[in-house]
Protein backbone atom coordinates (compact mmCIF):
# COMPACT_ATOMS: atom_id res chain seq x y z
CA UNK A 1 0.00 0.00 0.00
CA UNK A 2 1.25 3.49 -0.93
CA UNK A 3 2.59 5.43 2.06
CA UNK A 4 3.21 9.12 2.71
CA UNK A 5 5.18 10.70 5.55
CA UNK A 6 4.81 14.30 6.69
CA UNK A 7 8.09 15.44 8.20
CA UNK A 8 9.51 18.61 9.71
CA UNK A 9 6.16 19.64 11.28
CA UNK A 10 6.66 22.70 13.46
CA UNK A 11 3.44 22.36 15.46
CA UNK A 12 0.63 19.81 15.20
CA UNK A 13 -2.66 21.06 16.71
CA UNK A 14 -5.32 18.39 17.07
CA UNK A 15 -7.80 16.83 19.44
CA UNK A 16 -6.26 13.94 21.39
CA UNK A 17 -8.72 11.21 22.39
CA UNK A 18 -6.54 9.90 25.24
CA UNK A 19 -6.33 13.35 26.81
CA UNK A 20 -9.94 14.19 25.79
CA UNK A 21 -8.65 17.65 24.93
CA UNK A 22 -6.78 19.63 22.31
CA UNK A 23 -3.03 19.12 22.17
CA UNK A 24 -0.13 20.88 20.49
CA UNK A 25 2.73 18.57 19.59
CA UNK A 26 6.07 19.84 18.30
CA UNK A 27 8.57 18.30 15.89
CA UNK A 28 6.48 15.21 15.16
CA UNK A 29 5.93 13.23 11.98
CA UNK A 30 2.80 11.63 10.50
CA UNK A 31 2.74 8.44 8.45
CA UNK A 32 -0.21 7.76 6.16
CA UNK A 33 -0.91 4.47 4.42
CA UNK A 34 -3.63 4.59 1.78
CA UNK A 35 -6.20 7.01 3.19
CA UNK A 36 -5.46 6.34 6.87
CA UNK A 37 -3.13 7.73 9.51
CA UNK A 38 -0.98 4.87 10.81
CA UNK A 39 1.65 6.64 12.95
CA UNK A 40 2.09 9.95 14.76
CA UNK A 41 5.36 10.51 16.60
CA UNK A 42 9.04 11.35 16.32
CA UNK A 43 11.61 9.83 13.97
CA UNK A 44 9.24 7.43 12.26
CA UNK A 45 10.21 4.93 9.56
CA UNK A 46 10.46 5.38 5.81
CA UNK A 47 7.59 5.91 3.37
CA UNK A 48 7.10 5.91 -0.40
CA UNK A 49 6.84 9.71 -0.44
CA UNK A 50 8.17 12.33 1.98
CA UNK A 51 6.38 15.67 2.34
CA UNK A 52 8.40 18.42 4.05
CA UNK A 53 6.15 20.68 6.15
CA UNK A 54 9.02 23.19 6.59
CA UNK A 55 8.40 23.74 10.31
CA UNK A 56 4.87 25.00 9.66
CA UNK A 57 1.58 24.41 11.49
CA UNK A 58 -0.48 21.28 10.75
CA UNK A 59 -4.15 20.80 11.72
CA UNK A 60 -7.00 18.46 10.81
CA UNK A 61 -9.11 19.45 7.83
CA UNK A 62 -12.13 21.52 8.82
CA UNK A 63 -15.52 19.84 9.17
CA UNK A 64 -18.34 22.24 8.24
CA UNK A 65 -21.60 20.82 9.69
CA UNK A 66 -24.14 23.36 8.38
CA UNK A 67 -24.37 24.53 4.75
CA UNK A 68 -27.06 25.13 2.09
CA UNK A 69 -25.12 24.77 -1.19
CA UNK A 70 -27.85 23.59 -3.60
CA UNK A 71 -29.17 26.80 -5.16
CA UNK A 72 -29.13 28.36 -8.61
CA UNK A 73 -28.57 32.10 -8.16
CA UNK A 74 -27.29 34.34 -5.38
CA UNK A 75 -29.51 36.88 -3.64
CA UNK A 76 -27.36 40.00 -3.96
CA UNK A 77 -30.41 42.26 -4.24
CA UNK A 78 -31.40 41.29 -0.70
CA UNK A 79 -27.89 42.20 0.45
CA UNK A 80 -28.45 45.65 -1.08
CA UNK A 81 -31.82 45.91 0.69
CA UNK A 82 -30.14 45.20 4.03
CA UNK A 83 -27.59 47.93 3.31
CA UNK A 84 -30.58 50.29 3.03
CA UNK A 85 -31.89 49.19 6.41
CA UNK A 86 -34.24 46.27 5.71
CA UNK A 87 -34.02 43.36 8.13
CA UNK A 88 -33.96 39.66 7.21
CA UNK A 89 -37.49 39.35 8.59
CA UNK A 90 -38.76 42.36 6.57
CA UNK A 91 -37.21 41.00 3.37
CA UNK A 92 -38.87 37.65 4.01
CA UNK A 93 -42.26 39.27 4.63
CA UNK A 94 -41.89 41.13 1.31
CA UNK A 95 -41.51 37.84 -0.58
CA UNK A 96 -37.73 37.52 -0.39
CA UNK A 97 -35.61 35.20 1.70
CA UNK A 98 -35.64 31.43 1.32
CA UNK A 99 -38.67 31.35 -1.00
CA UNK A 100 -36.78 33.60 -3.43
CA UNK A 101 -34.48 30.67 -4.25
CA UNK A 102 -37.22 28.09 -4.85
CA UNK A 103 -38.14 28.71 -8.49
CA UNK A 104 -34.51 28.62 -9.58
CA UNK A 105 -33.98 25.19 -8.06
CA UNK A 106 -37.30 23.87 -9.36
CA UNK A 107 -36.53 25.04 -12.91
CA UNK A 108 -32.83 24.14 -12.98
CA UNK A 109 -31.63 20.94 -14.56
CA UNK A 110 -29.86 18.40 -12.43
CA UNK A 111 -26.69 18.85 -14.51
CA UNK A 112 -26.69 22.64 -14.04
CA UNK A 113 -27.02 22.25 -10.27
CA UNK A 114 -24.28 19.60 -10.22
CA UNK A 115 -21.91 21.98 -12.02
CA UNK A 116 -22.66 24.85 -9.61
CA UNK A 117 -22.39 22.73 -6.46
CA UNK A 118 -19.16 21.14 -7.67
CA UNK A 119 -17.55 24.56 -8.11
CA UNK A 120 -18.72 25.54 -4.61
CA UNK A 121 -17.11 22.39 -3.23
CA UNK A 122 -13.85 23.30 -5.01
CA UNK A 123 -13.84 26.54 -3.03
CA UNK A 124 -14.59 24.80 0.29
CA UNK A 125 -11.71 22.40 -0.23
CA UNK A 126 -9.22 25.14 -1.10
CA UNK A 127 -10.21 26.89 2.14
CA UNK A 128 -9.31 23.79 4.17
CA UNK A 129 -12.75 22.17 4.57
CA UNK A 130 -12.49 18.44 3.92
CA UNK A 131 -15.99 17.35 5.04
CA UNK A 132 -19.17 19.41 4.60
CA UNK A 133 -22.79 18.81 5.58
CA UNK A 134 -25.12 19.81 2.73
CA UNK A 135 -28.85 20.52 3.09
CA UNK A 136 -31.62 20.44 0.55
CA UNK A 137 -34.40 22.95 1.20
CA UNK A 138 -34.63 25.28 -1.80
CA UNK A 139 -37.01 23.05 -3.79
CA UNK A 140 -39.79 22.60 -1.22
CA UNK A 141 -41.76 20.13 -3.27
CA UNK A 142 -41.25 16.41 -3.57
CA UNK A 143 -39.58 16.40 -6.98
CA UNK A 144 -37.14 19.25 -6.28
CA UNK A 145 -36.16 18.06 -2.81
CA UNK A 146 -35.31 14.62 -4.18
CA UNK A 147 -33.45 16.31 -7.05
CA UNK A 148 -31.43 18.42 -4.59
CA UNK A 149 -30.43 15.38 -2.56
CA UNK A 150 -29.45 13.56 -5.74
CA UNK A 151 -27.27 16.52 -6.74
CA UNK A 152 -25.48 16.36 -3.36
CA UNK A 153 -24.96 12.62 -3.79
CA UNK A 154 -23.68 12.92 -7.36
CA UNK A 155 -21.22 15.72 -6.55
CA UNK A 156 -19.97 13.81 -3.52
CA UNK A 157 -19.16 10.87 -5.79
CA UNK A 158 -17.33 13.14 -8.24
CA UNK A 159 -15.46 15.27 -5.72
CA UNK A 160 -12.58 14.79 -3.28
CA UNK A 161 -14.57 16.47 -0.50
CA UNK A 162 -16.96 14.35 1.59
CA UNK A 163 -20.53 15.68 1.48
CA UNK A 164 -23.03 14.62 4.16
CA UNK A 165 -26.64 15.00 2.94
CA UNK A 166 -29.47 16.45 5.03
CA UNK A 167 -33.13 16.66 3.99
CA UNK A 168 -34.62 20.05 4.83
CA UNK A 169 -38.12 20.17 3.42
CA UNK A 170 -38.93 22.08 6.61
CA UNK A 171 -36.97 25.17 5.53
CA UNK A 172 -39.86 27.53 4.69
CA UNK A 173 -43.39 27.45 3.31
CA UNK A 174 -43.56 27.58 -0.51
CA UNK A 175 -45.99 30.04 -2.09
CA UNK A 176 -48.57 27.37 -2.92
CA UNK A 177 -48.87 26.61 0.81
CA UNK A 178 -48.56 30.16 2.14
CA UNK A 179 -52.13 30.03 3.48
CA UNK A 180 -52.03 26.35 4.42
CA UNK A 181 -49.01 25.75 6.62
CA UNK A 182 -50.35 22.58 8.19
CA UNK A 183 -51.06 21.21 4.72
CA UNK A 184 -47.38 21.63 3.85
CA UNK A 185 -46.38 19.88 7.08
CA UNK A 186 -48.71 17.03 6.04
CA UNK A 187 -46.89 16.87 2.69
CA UNK A 188 -43.49 16.72 4.38
CA UNK A 189 -44.51 14.03 6.85
CA UNK A 190 -46.73 11.88 4.65
CA UNK A 191 -45.06 12.11 1.23
CA UNK A 192 -41.63 13.77 1.29
CA UNK A 193 -40.05 11.96 4.25
CA UNK A 194 -41.12 8.45 3.11
CA UNK A 195 -39.81 9.22 -0.39
CA UNK A 196 -36.54 10.64 0.96
CA UNK A 197 -36.12 7.52 3.08
CA UNK A 198 -36.76 5.31 0.05
CA UNK A 199 -34.26 7.32 -1.99
CA UNK A 200 -31.66 6.41 0.63
CA UNK A 201 -29.37 9.45 0.32
CA UNK A 202 -30.20 11.75 3.26
CA UNK A 203 -28.74 10.97 6.66
CA UNK A 204 -30.38 13.80 8.63
CA UNK A 205 -33.69 15.68 8.78
CA UNK A 206 -33.57 19.40 9.62
CA UNK A 207 -36.31 21.98 10.35
CA UNK A 208 -36.22 25.79 10.66
CA UNK A 209 -38.09 26.22 13.95
CA UNK A 210 -38.63 29.94 14.33
CA UNK A 211 -41.50 32.38 14.78
CA UNK A 212 -42.81 33.01 11.26
CA UNK A 213 -41.50 29.67 10.01
CA UNK A 214 -42.23 26.27 11.59
CA UNK A 215 -43.84 26.25 15.03
CA UNK A 216 -42.62 24.04 17.85
CA UNK A 217 -45.47 21.60 17.30
CA UNK A 218 -45.00 21.49 13.51
CA UNK A 219 -41.27 20.94 14.00
CA UNK A 220 -41.85 18.19 16.54
CA UNK A 221 -44.14 16.43 14.07
CA UNK A 222 -41.60 16.66 11.21
CA UNK A 223 -38.68 15.48 13.37
CA UNK A 224 -40.71 12.57 14.73
CA UNK A 225 -41.78 11.58 11.21
CA UNK A 226 -38.13 11.64 10.15
CA UNK A 227 -37.16 9.55 13.16
CA UNK A 228 -39.75 6.96 12.15
CA UNK A 229 -38.07 6.70 8.74
CA UNK A 230 -34.49 6.52 9.99
CA UNK A 231 -33.55 10.20 9.53
CA UNK A 232 -31.57 11.67 12.42
CA UNK A 233 -32.99 15.01 13.69
CA UNK A 234 -31.21 18.36 13.48
CA UNK A 235 -32.84 21.72 14.19
CA UNK A 236 -32.43 25.41 13.27
CA UNK A 237 -33.22 26.90 16.66
CA UNK A 238 -33.82 30.34 18.19
CA UNK A 239 -32.05 32.34 15.50
CA UNK A 240 -34.04 35.57 15.84
CA UNK A 241 -36.23 35.02 18.92
CA UNK A 242 -36.57 32.52 21.73
CA UNK A 243 -39.30 30.39 20.18
CA UNK A 244 -38.66 27.37 22.42
CA UNK A 245 -36.76 25.62 19.62
CA UNK A 246 -33.62 25.01 21.68
CA UNK A 247 -35.73 23.34 24.35
CA UNK A 248 -37.46 21.27 21.66
CA UNK A 249 -34.09 20.20 20.27
CA UNK A 250 -33.30 18.63 23.63
CA UNK A 251 -36.71 17.02 23.99
CA UNK A 252 -36.59 15.51 20.47
CA UNK A 253 -33.07 14.13 20.87
CA UNK A 254 -31.69 16.26 18.05
CA UNK A 255 -28.00 15.59 17.38
CA UNK A 256 -27.46 19.32 16.89
CA UNK A 257 -29.25 22.62 17.52
CA UNK A 258 -27.97 25.37 15.22
CA UNK A 259 -27.88 29.20 15.41
CA UNK A 260 -29.05 29.75 19.06
CA UNK A 261 -28.45 33.51 19.07
CA UNK A 262 -31.66 33.98 21.08
CA UNK A 263 -31.71 30.72 23.05
CA UNK A 264 -33.12 30.91 26.59
CA UNK A 265 -31.41 29.67 29.75
CA UNK A 266 -34.05 26.94 29.89
CA UNK A 267 -33.21 25.96 26.33
CA UNK A 268 -29.51 25.77 27.18
CA UNK A 269 -30.22 23.49 30.13
CA UNK A 270 -32.35 21.22 27.91
CA UNK A 271 -29.52 21.00 25.36
CA UNK A 272 -27.05 20.11 28.12
CA UNK A 273 -29.31 17.53 29.70
CA UNK A 274 -29.81 15.71 26.39
CA UNK A 275 -26.23 15.98 25.03
CA UNK A 276 -27.30 18.10 22.05
CA UNK A 277 -24.39 19.80 20.28
CA UNK A 278 -24.74 23.56 19.82
CA UNK A 279 -23.64 24.45 16.28
CA UNK A 280 -22.90 28.17 16.24
CA UNK A 281 -22.97 30.22 13.03
CA UNK A 282 -21.29 33.59 13.68
CA UNK A 283 -20.98 34.21 9.95
CA UNK A 284 -24.76 34.62 9.72
CA UNK A 285 -24.85 37.18 12.52
CA UNK A 286 -22.00 39.06 10.86
CA UNK A 287 -23.43 38.87 7.31
CA UNK A 288 -26.86 40.09 8.46
CA UNK A 289 -25.26 43.06 10.21
CA UNK A 290 -26.52 41.97 13.62
CA UNK A 291 -24.66 42.20 16.92
CA UNK A 292 -26.28 39.50 19.06
CA UNK A 293 -23.93 36.55 18.72
CA UNK A 294 -24.74 33.17 20.24
CA UNK A 295 -23.92 32.90 23.99
CA UNK A 296 -20.82 30.70 23.73
CA UNK A 297 -19.74 31.10 27.36
CA UNK A 298 -23.20 30.26 28.73
CA UNK A 299 -23.32 27.14 26.58
CA UNK A 300 -19.83 26.09 27.62
CA UNK A 301 -20.52 26.73 31.32
CA UNK A 302 -23.64 24.55 31.05
CA UNK A 303 -21.57 21.71 29.62
CA UNK A 304 -22.89 21.91 26.06
CA UNK A 305 -20.46 20.83 23.32
CA UNK A 306 -20.00 23.59 20.74
CA UNK A 307 -19.40 23.15 17.01
CA UNK A 308 -18.81 25.86 14.41
CA UNK A 309 -20.09 26.08 10.83
CA UNK A 310 -20.32 28.58 7.98
CA UNK A 311 -24.08 28.40 7.19
CA UNK A 312 -23.06 29.03 3.57
CA UNK A 313 -26.23 29.93 1.62
CA UNK A 314 -27.37 32.40 -1.06
CA UNK A 315 -29.14 34.82 1.27
CA UNK A 316 -28.16 35.23 4.90
CA UNK A 317 -24.51 34.11 4.83
CA UNK A 318 -22.50 33.86 1.62
CA UNK A 319 -19.34 32.75 3.45
CA UNK A 320 -17.43 29.53 2.73
CA UNK A 321 -14.29 30.12 4.78
CA UNK A 322 -13.96 28.23 8.05
CA UNK A 323 -10.76 30.20 8.87
CA UNK A 324 -12.85 33.39 8.72
CA UNK A 325 -15.50 31.75 10.92
CA UNK A 326 -12.71 31.09 13.45
CA UNK A 327 -11.82 34.81 13.34
CA UNK A 328 -15.44 35.83 14.00
CA UNK A 329 -15.72 33.25 16.80
CA UNK A 330 -12.64 34.49 18.58
CA UNK A 331 -13.38 38.20 18.11
CA UNK A 332 -17.11 38.31 18.80
CA UNK A 333 -17.83 35.22 20.91
CA UNK A 334 -14.48 35.26 22.76
CA UNK A 335 -13.79 31.60 22.00
CA UNK A 336 -10.16 30.68 22.80
CA UNK A 337 -8.28 29.73 19.64
CA UNK A 338 -7.75 26.05 20.46
CA UNK A 339 -11.40 25.72 21.49
CA UNK A 340 -12.43 27.25 18.16
CA UNK A 341 -10.28 24.75 16.25
CA UNK A 342 -11.78 21.94 18.31
CA UNK A 343 -15.29 23.23 17.52
CA UNK A 344 -14.48 23.36 13.80
CA UNK A 345 -12.97 19.87 13.64
CA UNK A 346 -13.71 17.10 16.16
CA UNK A 347 -16.95 18.54 17.62
CA UNK A 348 -18.28 19.29 14.13
CA UNK A 349 -17.42 15.71 13.18
CA UNK A 350 -19.27 14.53 16.29
CA UNK A 351 -22.36 16.48 15.20
CA UNK A 352 -22.29 14.46 11.97
CA UNK A 353 -21.64 11.19 13.86
CA UNK A 354 -18.26 10.91 12.12
CA UNK A 355 -15.89 11.59 15.03
CA UNK A 356 -14.56 8.04 15.00
CA UNK A 357 -13.18 8.49 11.48
CA UNK A 358 -12.46 12.22 10.96
CA UNK A 359 -11.97 15.45 12.91
CA UNK A 360 -8.54 14.79 14.42
CA UNK A 361 -5.08 13.61 13.43
CA UNK A 362 -4.94 10.29 15.24
CA UNK A 363 -3.97 6.73 14.34
CA UNK A 364 -6.74 4.89 12.52
CA UNK A 365 -8.53 8.02 11.27
CA UNK A 366 -8.78 9.29 7.72
CA UNK A 367 -5.84 11.44 6.64
CA UNK A 368 -7.72 14.75 6.20
CA UNK A 369 -5.01 17.30 6.96
CA UNK A 370 -4.20 20.97 6.37
CA UNK A 371 -0.58 22.15 6.19
CA UNK A 372 -0.47 25.90 6.79
CA UNK A 373 2.04 28.54 5.76
CA UNK A 374 2.11 29.85 9.35
CA UNK A 375 3.72 28.63 12.55
CA UNK A 376 1.08 29.04 15.30
CA UNK A 377 -2.63 28.42 15.73
CA UNK A 378 -3.22 32.01 16.87
CA UNK A 379 -2.28 33.21 13.40
CA UNK A 380 -5.35 31.55 11.81
CA UNK A 381 -7.90 33.96 13.37
CA UNK A 382 -5.38 36.80 13.64
CA UNK A 383 -4.87 37.02 9.87
CA UNK A 384 -8.68 37.33 9.37
CA UNK A 385 -8.96 37.75 5.59
CA UNK A 386 -5.76 35.95 4.64
CA UNK A 387 -5.98 32.16 4.56
CA UNK A 388 -2.39 30.97 4.38
CA UNK A 389 -3.07 27.32 3.52
CA UNK A 390 -0.09 25.68 1.90
CA UNK A 391 -1.47 22.19 1.26
CA UNK A 392 -4.70 20.23 1.70
CA UNK A 393 -4.45 16.44 2.09
CA UNK A 394 -7.72 14.57 1.67
CA UNK A 395 -7.99 10.83 2.27
CA UNK A 396 -4.19 10.65 2.17
CA UNK A 397 -3.94 12.40 -1.22
CA UNK A 398 -2.04 15.66 -1.63
CA UNK A 399 -4.46 18.00 -3.44
CA UNK A 400 -3.02 21.52 -3.35
CA UNK A 401 0.59 22.63 -3.14
CA UNK A 402 2.26 25.96 -3.92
Amino acid sequence: MYSLKLTNIGQLATFNSEMNDMAILENVEIVIEGNQITEVGQKLGDADKIFDCKQKLVTPGFVDPHTHPVFLDGREDEFAMRLQGASYEEISEAGGGIVNSIQGVRDASESDLISLVKSRMDRFLKLGTTTVECKSGYGLNLESELKSLKVIDEVSKLHHIDMIPTFMGGHAFPKEFMNNHDGYVDLICEEMIPAVSDQGIAKFNDVFCENGYFTVEQTRRILNAGNNHGLIPRIHADEFEDSGAGKLGGECGSISADHLMAVSDEGIQELAKNDVIATLLPGTTFFLGKTGYAPYQKLKDAGVDVALATDFNPGSCHIQSMPFILSLSCIYMKIPVLDAIKAATITSAKSLLLHNTIGSIEIGKKADIVVWDIERTLQIPYLVSDHPIQTVIKNGEILFTP
